[in-house]
C-alpha cells in the first residue's frame, strides 16, 4: 500500500466506507479471475487526484497505478453505474445521519456552461450564445442539503429545456419520489406542462426580482450554486477535458462523493488525517 501524501488521498475512515461499495474484484468471485496487482484504493486515489489537481490522464504520478489502469478502472465503474450507486448510497446515509427521509421528495435542477478542451470533438460541443462559452453544459439536479442526484453533460447549444426532458426522464425512472422540482425561468414554458403531464412531475419556478440589482440571493436556487461551488472547487472541472461526456458526468460525481466522504467521515478521523485532509472539503461539506 502505498503512502499517503496528498490532500487527495483517502483517510482510514474513508477506506473503511468505501471499500464495501467497490466491486469485489475477480479472483473472489465464483467464476474467478486473475489477482489485481493494484489494490482498490490505489485506483480511487488516482481517479480523486486526477480530479483534485485538474491533471492529465499521461500525468498520473509515478506513486499511483499506471494512468491506462486507472482510466480503465474509471471507465469500467461508470459504465456499469458503479459510481451512481455509491453516490446514492452515501446521499442517504448524509441525510438519515440529519434525521431526513433516506430520499428526497423535492429536488433543484440547474445547467452550467463551462469551455471545452481541444480534446473534446465538435460532435459534443457547441456555442452557448447566451453565455458566448464554446464548449459543453452540465445539468445537475441536487436535494435541498445540496447532494447531487443526477449529473448529465450535454453540447453548450443544447437548449435547458431541451436537455431537461432527457434529464427529468432519468430522474423518474431512478427516483420516482420525487414530486417538486424547483428551476429558474430557464425551464418555465410548455416544460412545466410536459414534466406533469407524462412525468406527474411539478416544476416551479423561482424568478429574479424585477428590481432587484447585482448579486441576489434566491430561494431555493442557492443550494444547487453553492453545489456547483462544491464540484467547482476540483480543478479539473474549471474546463471540460474529456472526451466522453460520460466520462465527464462520472468525473463530476467523483467530487461529489469525494466532498460526501469527508462529510460523513470527518467526525471519526484522527487528528492527523484531519490536518493532511484538504480543508476545503471539511469547510465546505459543513
Amino acid at each position: 500500500m502505498r503512502e499517503r501524501r496528498y490532500p487527495s488521498d483517502t483517510t482510514d475512515a474513508e477506506r473503511a466506507l468505501l471499500e464495501p461499495m467497490l466491486p469485489r474484484p475477480a479472483c473472489t468471485t465464483p467464476t474467478g479471475g486473475h489477482p489485481e496487482k493494484w489494490p482498490r484504493q490505489e485506483i480511487v486515489d488516482g481517479i480523486r487526484y486526477l480530479v483534485d489537481n485538474g491533471i492529465k490522464w499521461r500525468a498520473m504520478p509515478a506513486d499511483f497505478p499506471p494512468w491506462r489502469t486507472v482510466y480503465g478502472f474509471a471507465r469500467r465503474w461508470a459504465v456499469a453505474g458503479v459510481i451512481n450507486v455509491i453516490r446514492d448510497r452515501l446521499r442517504r446515509s448524509i441525510r438519515l445521519a440529519a434525521g431526513k427521509t433516506p430520499r428526497a421528495a423535492s429536488v433543484i435542477v440547474d445547467s452550467q456552461s463551462v469551455k471545452a478542451s481541444e480534446t473534446v470533438g465538435k460532435d459534443t460541443r457547441g456555442y452557448d450564445a447566451g453565455k458566448q462559452i464554446n464548449g459543453r453544459k452540465r445539468h445537475l439536479i441536487c436535494d435541498h442539503r445540496g447532494l447531487v442526484l443526477m449529473v448529465m453533460v450535454t453540447a453548450a447549444d443544447v437548449t435547458d429545456r431541451d436537455a431537461a426532458k432527457e434529464l427529468l426522464f432519468r430522474l423518474a425512472l431512478m427516483h420516482p419520489e420525487v414530486a417538486i422540482i424547483w428551476a429558474d425561468s430557464a425551464y418555465a414554458g410548455k416544460l412545466v406542462d410536459w414534466a406533469k403531464k407524462y412525468l406527474d412531475i411539478t416544476i416551479k419556478t423561482v424568478r429574479r426580482p424585477p428590481d432587484a440589482k447585482g448579486f441576489v440571493v434566491l430561494p431555493r436556487r442557492w443550494v444547487v450554486e453553492r453545489s456547483w461551488s462544491w464540484i467547482m472547487r476540483a480543478r479539473r472541472h474549471c474546463r471540460d477535458h474529456e472526451r466522453l461526456p460520460e466520462m465527464s458526468e462520472s468525473l463530476i460525481t467523483w467530487a461529489a462523493i469525494t466532498w460526501m466522504t469527508r462529510r460523513l467521515t470527518r467526525r471519526t478521523a484522527r487528528p492527523t488525517e484531519r490536518r493532511d485532509a484538504a480543508p476545503y472539503y471539511l469547510a465546505q461539506a459543513a
